[in-house]
C-alpha cells in the first residue's frame, strides 16, 4: 500500500501520511489538494453569515505547539497535547507526529540521546481566504474549531473552501519555509522573505529614543544620548526618533483640567509636520527645525540612519476630521469592534478607550496621499526611514470598507509604495503587526517586530519576551526579519538580552537615558565601526525545545539555534521561575514538597552540533562531523562529535552562548576550524571565510581576540601579510591572535604549519 504524504479525509479522519491526526471530522468539512503534498481545508454551513465558527475534528494526546494572539496586538506561544489546550486567536499549530505510533504521546527523550528519526511534523496554518480571515481555536471537549470572519457585517459567506492550508514534513523548518513559498505562490497577496529586499539599517547598532524619554523626545535629549554613547567610544550608526515628534491634539483633554484617564489613547494627529519642540530652538541649541537637526546630528556623530515613528493609522487614535491641514485625507470618525477572540483571550487598556472614543479613519482610497505627502516631506528633511506602529487597529475597523482584510491590504499596499517611492532602501518597521491579516498581507515589508516591548521595570517579563520572539520567530521569520526590540545596556538584564540579540539574526538596538550605558556589554555586540555580527536567519528554538514550555514548566532550558557564514551558533537561556505567561496557571506546588522553587534552583541540559539546523551546509562535503564548540561565558573549548552531547547548568536568567565550527582536515594532518572573536557573542559572526592551501587563510571582520581549533601549534600567524604573535594551547588546542583596531573592516588571517 502506498501512503501518500497529501492530507485526506476517511472514514471522518483526517489522515497525514496514513496517520490519524483528527476523529470525528464534520461531513461539511472539505479537503481539497494545494501543491507539494499540502491541501487546504475548508467547511460549508447552510447560512451566510460575516462570523462562522466549524468543527474541524477531535485532537487529543499528540504534543503540538501553537502562536496565537494573546493581546490585540501580540502573538505569544503555547504548547499542549490535546485541543482544549488550543486559545482563541491561534495563527499556527504545529504537531510532532510518529511514523508508527499515529500521533500517540511520545515518552520523554533520554537527556542527551539525538531524536529519533521516525518523527515527522504536521503544520496546521488558518490562513486568508478572499475578504475572510481564519484562526484556529479549542474546545472543552477537545475539538478543533476554525473561526472564519470578515470583520464586516455586510461581507457574508456560507463556503469556506481555503481557511486552513496543512502540510507536513520531516524538518520542521524546512516545512515551515516551504508551506509559506507554497501559500505565498498560491494565495498572491504576500512574500517569502526571500524575495524582499531587506532594510539597511539591519547590520548597524542603534539607539531608539522610547524608554530614554518617552513622548517628552526632544533635540536636546537626542544630542545629550548621542554624545554619552560617543563618549563611551561606541556610537549608534542608526537611529529610531520613536513618538513625541508629531503635532497631535487631546480633544478630551480640558486646559488646566485633570487628565481623564483612556483619553490619551484617543489623541489624534493634527499635521505630518513635526511639532514645536522640533521647530523651535531650544536654549543652547542651534537646530530651528527636523531638518537641521538631523543634518547636525548625521554629522556630529556619524549617524547613517534616522527613522521616524508613527502609527498607520496616522496616530493612536488615528486623524483629527477636523484638521485642515487633513481633511483632503477624506477621515471620518469610526468606532473599533473587536472580534470574540480579541475579547475573549486579554482586553487592551487602548482598544478599550478607542472603542469609547473611536478613530479618525483614513479613507483607504487616500490613505496612500497621506502616506506620501507625510513620506515625502520626511525624506526631504533627512528622514531614512519610519517606524510604522499600532498597526493591527486596522482589524477592528472593517465595516464599511469591505472587511478587516480588506482595509488592512489597502493600507499595506499604500504603506509599501510610498515607501519604496520615499526610502531608498526599502526603510520600513512594522509594529504591533501579528494578525494574519497584516503577516499575509506583506509583500515588500521586510522586518517587523517579534513580540511585545521589551518592558524594564518588569522583572517578570523578561524571560518571557526571549521566550517569545523566538517562538514567534518560527512563523514571522518566513516573511520578514523578526526584529526582538530594543534593551537596556545599564539593566539586571542586559546580559541576558544582548545574548539572545547577538543571536536573533535581528536588528540589535538600545533604548538607554543618556549617560545609562554598560559599555562591557555593547563591546559584545558592536564592533568598533558600528556594525554587529548578524548571523544570517531568525534565531528559533532548537528541535528539542519546539514543544517544551521553557517559561513554565520548571525542568527545561531554552535554546535557540543559528547560523553564520561558516559556523553555527546555540545559545542556551533558562527562562524559568522568573514569569509566567499570561492566560496559564502555574502548575500547582505540592505543600509536603521539599523541592525548592525552579528560581532557586539551576537547571541542566545538554548541547549538541545536531542543534544547529543545516550545519553540513557550512560544512562541506567532507566534513566527518566533528566539531569545535566553544563556550562564551567560560572559555571552554571542546572537540564534539555531531551525535555527542555537552551538559550545561544554568540558574534563573542565566545564559550560554556556544559556537559550533565543523572541523576539517588542512594536509592530512592538522584538524582545524576557525571560531571567530571570541570576545563577542557571536564570535563565528566574525568569520568571512577559511580556505585551505600551503596555509589556512581567514577573512575576518573586526578586531579583538581571535579564535581557532587546532590540533597542532602552528609555526607562525601572519594579520595583513605582517607577522603577528599568536597563543597555543595544547591542552584544548585553543589558538588566538589579537587582531589590531584599524581602519579597515576585513582583516586577513594566514596560519603557516
Amino acid at each position: 500500500m502506498t501512503i501518500t504524504a497529501v492530507p485526506v479525509i476517511k472514514n471522518g479522519c483526517l489522515m497525514v501520511r496514513g496517520k490519524v491526526v483528527l476523529t470525528g471530522v464534520p461531513g461539511n468539512v472539505v479537503i481539497s489538494p494545494a501543491s507539494s503534498g499540502s491541501a487546504f481545508i475548508g467547511a460549508s454551513s447552510t447560512s451566510s453569515s460575516s462570523h462562522h465558527v466549524f468543527n474541524l475534528g477531535v485532537l487529543e494526546n499528540c504534543k503540538f505547539m501553537c502562536l496565537f494572539i494573546a493581546k490585540i496586538w501580540w502573538m505569544i506561544p503555547r504548547v499542549g497535547k490535546s485541543a482544549s489546550d488550543i486559545p482563541l486567536e491561534t495563527q499556527m499549530l504545529l504537531l510532532e507526529a510518529e511514523e508508527e505510533s499515529a500521533l500517540d504521546l511520545v515518552d520523554e527523550e533520554t537527556p542527551g540521546e539525538p531524536a529519533s528519526t521516525n518523527k515527522f511534523y504536521v503544520l496546521v496554518l488558518p490562513v486568508l481566504d478572499g475578504a475572510f480571515r481564519t484562526t484556529l481555536q479549542g474546545t472543552k471537549s477537545n475539538e478543533l474549531q476554525f473561526c472564519y470572519e470578515s470583520g464586516d457585517p455586510e461581507v457574508q459567506t456560507c463556503q469556506a473552501m481555503e481557511g486552513v492550508f496543512v502540510n507536513s514534513g520531516d524538518n520542521p523548518f524546512e516545512l515551515l519555509k516551504d508551506s509559506i513559498k507554497i501559500l505565498a505562490k498560491h494565495k498572491g497577496t504576500f512574500s517569502h522573505l526571500e524575495s524582499k529586499k531587506t532594510p539597511a539599517h539591519l547590520d548597524w547598532f542603534g539607539w531608539c529614543t522610547w524608554d530614554a524619554f518617552y513622548t517628552d523626545v526632544s533635540p536636546s535629549g537626542i544630542k545629550d544620548g548621542l554624545e554619552s554613547f560617543k563618549e563611551g567610544g561606541i556610537s549608534p550608526k542608526f537611529l529610531i526618533i520613536d513618538d513625541g515628534w508629531q503635532e497631535t491634539v487631546n480633544e478630551f483633554q480640558k486646559e488646566g483640567e485633570p487628565l481623564i484617564e483612556g483619553t490619551q489613547f484617543a489623541t489624534r494627529l493634527t499635521d505630518i509636520k513635526e511639532n514645536s519642540k522640533f521647530k523651535a530652538s531650544e536654549s543652547g541649541g542651534s537646530s530651528t527645525n527636523l531638518k537641521e537637526l538631523i543634518h547636525d546630528i548625521k554629522e556630529d556623530y556619524g549617524l547613517k540612519y534616522v527613522y521616524m515613528w508613527h502609527a498607520l493609522a496616522g496616530y493612536w487614535g488615528g486623524v483629527l476630521a477636523s484638521s485642515d491641514a487633513l481633511k483632503k485625507y477624506n477621515p471620518k470618525l469610526a468606532y473599533p469592534v473587536q472580534s470574540p477572540g480579541n475579547i475573549g483571550n486579554i482586553r487592551d487598556v487602548a482598544m478599550d478607550s478607542l472603542e469609547k472614543y473611536g478613530v479618525g479613519v483614513i479613507d483607504p482610497q487616500k490613505v496612500y496621499d497621506f502616506y506620501n505627502d507625510m513620506h515625502s516631506y520626511l525624506a526631504s528633511s533627512g528622514v531614512d526611514g519610519v517606524k510604522v506602529d499600532v498597526q493591527n487597529l486596522l482589524e477592528t475597523l472593517g465595516a464599511g470598507y469591505g472587511g478587516r482584510v480588506s482595509i488592512t491590504r489597502q493600507y499595506h499596499d499604500a504603506l509599501d509604495k510610498s515607501v519604496e517611492k520615499n526610502f531608498v532602501d526599502n526603510n520600513l518597521i512594522c509594529c504591533m503587526c501579528h494578525n494574519s491579516d497584516s503577516i499575509f498581507s506583506s509583500k515588500k515589508s521586510a522586518t517587523a517586530r517579534a513580540s511585545e516591548d521589551f518592558m524594564p521595570n518588569e522583572p517578570t517579563f523578561q524571560t518571557l519576551h526571549i521566550a517569545s520572539v523566538s517562538f514567534n520567530s518560527l512563523l514571522l521569520g518566513e516573511v520578514v526579519v523578526p526584529d526582538w526590540d530594543m534593551f537596556h545596556s545599564n539593566h539586571d538584564t542586559a546580559e541576558f538580552h544582548g545574548a539572545a540579540r547577538a543571536l536573533g539574526g535581528c536588528p540589535v538596538y538600545v533604548s538607554d537615558k543618556p549617560g545609562k550605558h554598560d559599555f562591557k556589554i555593547l563591546r559584545k555586540l558592536v564592533l568598533p565601526d558600528g556594525s554587529i555580527l548578524r548571523a544570517r536567519y531568525a534565531g528559533r528554538p532548537t528541535r528539542d525545545c519546539l514543544f517544551v514550555d521553557p517559561v513554565m514548566d520548571g525542568k527545561s532550558l531554552l535554546k535557540i539555534w543559528n547560523l553564520n557564514k561558516l559556523t553555527g551558533v546555540v545559545g542556551v537561556f533558562n527562562c524559568q521561575g522568573a514569569g509566567s505567561w499570561p492566560m496559564k496557571q502555574a502548575p500547582e506546588c505540592n505543600e509536603n514538597s521539599t523541592t525548592p522553587p525552579a528560581a532557586a534552583v539551576s537547571i541542566s541540559g545538554r548541547v549538541s552540533p545536531l542543534d544547529v539546523e543545516f550545519l553540513e551546509e557550512i560544512a562541506g562535503e567532507t566534513w566527518d562531523g566533528e566539531c569545535a564548540v566553544y563556550a562564551f561565558n567560560t572559555g571552554s573549548l571542546s572537540r564534539v562529535p555531531k551525535n555527542r552531547t555537552i551538559q550545561v547548568s544554568l540558574g534563573v536568567l542565566q545564559c550560554e552562548i556556544y559556537t559550533v565550527s565543523p572541523i576539517k582536515v588542512f594536509n592530512e594532518n592538522v584538524d582545524f576550524a576557525p571560531l571567530g572573536l571570541i570576545k563577542m557573542y557571536n564570535s563565528g559572526g566574525a568569520v568571512e571565510d577559511c580556505t585551505f592551501e600551503d596555509s589556512i587563510r581567514i577573512k575576518a571582520r573586526g578586531c579583538g581576540l581571535f579564535g581557532a581549533f587546532s590540533s597542532k601549534k602552528p609555526r607562525w600567524c601572519k594579520v595583513d601579510k605582517k607577522d603577528e604573535d599568536f597563543t597555543y594551547s595544547s591542552e584544548n588546542g585553543l589558538l588566538t591572535v589579537n587582531l589590531q583596531t584599524e581602519s579597515s573592516s576585513f582583516k586577513e588571517i594566514e596560519f603557516v604549519y
